[in-house]
């Protein structure tokens, strides 16, 4: 591989590669709280907002992502009567579609983890004389993200891999940057640096989970 001709794409490749970190810290900051209070309307005694609830999780999780990124960013403008008021910039468009979808798988990881504790634990909680918003916080909670955690760590690793699908709705990020260099150059190269680039962030991200899991002393 030619270096001088790696050093000259890479430059635009790393600016794709910030909104590709943009995206994935959007998406995680908002979509985890969305995940955890779908989890908590799921399980409400108030049947409506459970039913909306287990409908939203099973809508985003039962079509393809792509599918969504396509709906929010060419479907919304296109609803009669209230389509003009949901013109969004591209990016803000792709990144609600995302968060929506994140915000589903979320909510069933939690799930999981709060499925994972047991019923001893509410009564010995009740026991200790704890009300019921303390004893979700200080021990279901708690306990519950510890479990979730390596669900959590494979779905960020995921996310950092999806974020491509920006090139499908004409977002400018990595990969777009990469097949721009490939059409123009005629070669794979800029393909190879992508996915270097690529291999790189999920590496610090697994890194950080890690340490992340390690700090808990998850076993």
């Amino acid at each position: 591989m030619d270096i001088d001709y790696i050093i000259k794409i890479s430059g635009p490749m790393l600016e794709g590669a910030r909104t590709t970190v943009l995206l994935f810290l959007i998406v995680i900051v908002l979509s985890i709280p969305l995940g955890m209070a779908v989890t908590l309307l799921a399980k409400s005694r108030i049947k409506p907002l459970a039913w909306i609830a287990h409908t939203y999780i099973y809508v985003m999780r039962g079509t393809p992502l792509l599918l969504q990124l396509l709906f929010f960013c060419f479907g919304l403008p296109q609803i009669p009567v209230i389509g003009q008021y949901l013109v969004m910039d591209r990016f803000v468009a792709a990144s609600l579609g995302f968060i929506l979808n994140y915000g589903a798988y979320f909510a069933e990881i939690f799930r999981g983890g709060l499925l994972s504790i047991d019923k001893g634990q509410h009564e010995a909680a009740q026991v200790l004389g704890l009300s019921r918003w303390q004893t979700l916080r200080k021990v279901i909670l708690a306990q519950m993200f510890r479990v979730a955690l390596p669900a959590v760590a494979n779905e960020s690793i995921t996310l950092v891999k999806d974020t491509a699908l920006l090139y499908a709705v004409a977002v400018p990020e990595l990969l777009n940057f990469a097949k721009t260099a490939v059409n123009r150059d005629f070669t794979v190269t800029p393909f190879v640096v992508a996915g270097v680039i690529y291999l790189l962030m999920t590496l610090v991200l697994t890194l950080f989970f890690k340490a992340l899991e390690k700090r808990f002393k998850f076993e």
